[in-house]
């Protein structure tokens, strides 16, 4: 039996008819679909959505209208984080500079091993009118498009010339979404002629498909390598990442530190893997990390990487793991992270490999007066994020009293969430993380723009779900205007975030971190220009007002004491609500000594940064490579 539908119906019937399966657990694969409608789509893949719409069936593909290409794609990644990568959405654009706006969203998703289906208009298949309305004319390539950029940023990409094309297409790219290790931005293009051409389709591409999502066992012989590893270690850490929470792997890790005393410290992605007050907790590692988890980084002779893919703010720029005889296991559930840092690799999902090892270590215990001094640096840096909480500086409030209110006033299930600038850092060392789901940091791509687009991805995600947590999206005024439409969408939507929007008249983050490399701060503050640069007064944005005519309500405040009294006004409200608060940039966090690599001009006629240059090569001695065979002394060459 076949149907006749156009291209574009065929792609929505097909993708209402994927579930996805683990655990016995089963569910629809997609949640909805974002699009914004031009000439490359709207006839084809709008024209099926609004279909499907009208039909009135309970199963079909809902559709999400957003103001920004690229927001729709950072709501998308976000509602599959949320997911834990189980459940996802489409999101669709038109040709050309629609397209080309979801490149950045694509990269995120990829970088960051997220799951979601980007399907942007292309020209005609045909180029029976060629060159139609933003196509892109490469004189020495007749088969280019602006869709050719995602294939560097996409884990899968293809364009479908043809109907016959459609259906592996669609197959390939449902393999790639569900698989772990392999998971990212799956780009089809979809060329505008090709979407509205009907085509006699068989029955079964659109029957009930489930995609089981695998959890790999580890190799027998590799487990016996970590397991022997682990047992000659006497100051081993865990570094818990991403995939902890991904695989559902938080019990498992809990039961691992418990039986083993091994300290767990975590990453960006990882952070919540354990509760903040559990006692093998130790906290953020690496460049944005606690006093706690490098002291015993730098002294660690073993590091168990679990779902973790070492990154540079994770391993300090590759100072952080200090000791001659550093060595490493890597669980993961992805061949390539699992052989960094020379690692004995364990590639097996992370519930699982834990669950194995903790088995296979049984009656094992690393040294008890290790255990009880991990536990003993945890408690004084707990100490010291109280004293950043308790600050009330003057006349305006530090960032980390702010990021203080919000943890002590929000539900132990709500979310923090954040992408770009110091506050992820801050949040990092200082956020005390009670729910495995309650910290949601975008720090593989860092992306500036992705904090209320994101949150708005997570609210729908936690709907979804019947659950009911609050979502804190906390930014600084540098990202808000980078991308704050998606306000607008919340407010439509009717779905509820809490915005905490902190005021520090330029970019905090990197203003911080050209002082520290000898550039002075140097484009940095948003101030007028003069005749000797954009040195000026302080410009007048008004961003609260801006929030306000985007249909939100506004709260804004000017004192601690303030700020918690709205934070109980938003988390009472139904409606999507700013917190408009102004803080002091110059007032740090507390940190601790790690280091983060980022290259000083070798020659300069500035002494500021001549200064600089004589620290970052001071620091460059202590960056290692990590490549020795294991038990063999390494030189910090």
């Amino acid at each position: 039996m076949t149907i006749r539908l156009t291209v574009a119906q065929a792609v929505v019937r097909f993708l209402e008819a994927q579930h996805v399966e683990r655990d016995g657990v089963e569910n629809a694969f997609f949640a909805g679909c974002w699009g914004i409608f031009g000439h490359g789509n709207v006839a084809g893949v709008g024209q099926a959505l609004l279909e499907r719409e009208l039909s009135g069936e309970p199963s079909h593909l809902r559709y999400h209208q957003g103001r920004n290409e690229q927001a729709m794609v950072h709501a998308a990644v976000a509602y599959a984080r949320q997911r834990d990568r189980l459940a996802a959405m489409a999101v669709t654009a038109s040709v050309g500079p629609g397209a080309t706006n979801m490149i950045t969203g694509a990269a995120l998703a990829t970088i960051n091993r997220l799951p979601v289906l980007l399907l942007p208009g292309d020209t005609f298949a045909t180029k029976a009118a060629n060159p139609v309305l933003q196509e892109l004319e490469d004189p020495a390539n007749g088969d280019i498009s602006v869709n050719d950029a995602f294939r560097p940023v996409s884990a899968y990409f293809d364009r479908v010339h043809r109907p016959e094309q459609l259906a592996p297409a669609l197959l390939h790219a449902m393999r790639v979404l569900t698989d772990p290790a392999a998971t990212g931005a799956v780009t089809l293009a979809l060329p505008q002629d090709v979407q509205a051409e009907a085509w006699d389709w068989p029955d079964e591409l659109f029957s009930r498909r489930v995609w089981h999502v695998a959890r790999p066992v580890p190799e027998p012989a590799a487990l016996d390598r970590a397991v022997a590893a682990i047992r000659a270690a006497k100051r081993p850490l865990v570094v818990a990442g991403g995939g902890v929470t991904y695989s559902r792997a938080n019990d498992a890790l809990r039961a691992f530190a418990e039986a083993t005393g091994v300290p767990v410290a975590e990453t960006q992605a990882g952070k919540g893997a354990l509760a903040f007050d559990h006692p093998q907790s130790v906290g953020a590692i690496g460049a944005t990390g606690t006093t706690a988890a490098n002291a015993l980084a730098a002294e660690a002779d073993l590091v168990i990487g679990v779902g973790t893919r070492y990154s540079d703010f994770t391993t300090a720029s590759r100072t952080v793991f200090a000791a001659d005889d550093v060595r490493f296991v890597n669980l993961n559930v992805s061949t390539f992270d699992s052989h960094k840092l020379a690692a004995t690799a364990l590639v097996a999902d992370a519930r699982e490999g834990l669950d194995a090892l903790a088995a296979a270590l049984q009656g094992w215990r690393t040294d008890s007066v290790y255990t009880d001094r991990a536990s003993r640096l945890a408690a004084e840096w707990d100490a010291i994020v109280q004293q950043a909480y308790d600050r009330d500086a003057q006349p305006l409030p530090a960032q980390s009293a702010v990021i203080g209110a919000v943890n002590q006033l929000s539900d132990p299930r709500d979310v923090v969430l954040c992408a770009a600038g110091s506050m992820p850092g801050d949040l990092h060392k200082l956020w005390r993380t009670r729910d495995r789901k309650g910290y949601h940091v975008e720090y593989g791509f860092s992306c500036m723009g992705y904090e209320i687009a994101g949150g708005l991805g997570v609210k729908m995600a936690a709907l979804d779900e019947s659950d009911p947590r609050d979502v804190f999206v906390m930014v600084g005024d540098g990202s808000y205007l980078m991308m704050n439409t998606e306000l607008v969408t919340a407010v439509a939507e009717g779905i509820k975030i809490i915005v905490v929007l902190v005021q520090n008249h330029g970019f905090a983050s990197i203003g911080a971190l050209s002082e520290s490399l000898g550039s002075q701060r140097f484009g940095t503050q948003y101030r007028y220009r003069t005749d000797t640069g954009i040195d000026g007064d302080r410009l007048p944005v008004d961003l609260a007002a801006n929030a306000a005519s985007l249909g939100a309500d506004v709260l804004s405040v000017t004192s601690i004491d303030d700020f918690r009294t709205a934070v109980g006004q938003a988390k009472a409200s139904t409606r999507t609500t700013v917190i408009h608060i102004e803080t002091d940039p110059t007032i740090p966090a507390p940190d601790s000594p790690a280091w983060w690599d980022v290259p000083v001009a070798e020659t300069s006629v500035l002494a500021s940064t001549q200064g600089a240059r004589t620290t970052y090569d001071e620091h460059k001695t202590h960056q290692r490579t990590h490549l020795a065979p294991p038990n063999e002394k390494k030189d910090n060459a």
